[in-house]
């Protein structure tokens, strides 16, 4: 059974291309956010297993969700994926409990192995 998906971005092009990336049993499961507010607002009120974040995102960017996140005490697997690289905004995510943080424009394969690693096929 493949888990609740949501794919926050801004960009209509980035959200299609994580859809293409995931494994295909997950791609019916999967909802798109266009912002964080959305995407909070989904969280809030869907029991969503998986999120796939980007970062930079007028109104409430990635930091404001996943900062959502803990505030409501969601329990969601939330891996980011950004073009911002920085070591910096890596430990960031991370201490806000991203999973793993991905380099834009995400490849399947690298995405299939996070999932991998966190036990999520």
């Amino acid at each position: 059974m493949s888990p609740s998906v949501l794919i926050c971005d801004d960009s209509n092009m980035a959200r299609k291309q994580v859809l293409r990336s995931l494994p295909e049993q997950w791609k019916t499961s999967a909802q798109t956010a266009n912002n964080g507010a959305e995407a909070l607002t989904l969280l809030r009120d869907n029991s969503i297993e998986v999120l796939f974040l980007d970062l930079t995102m007028p109104g409430i960017d990635g930091i404001g969700v996943l900062q959502g996140i803990k505030k409501l005490n969601l329990n969601c697997s939330v891996f980011v994926i950004s073009a911002d690289i920085q070591p910096e905004m890596q430990a960031k995510v991370k201490a806000l409990g991203a999973k793993e943080f991905i380099r834009k424009p995400v490849k399947p394969d690298v995405l299939i192995n996070h999932l991998q690693q966190h036990g999520l096929l």
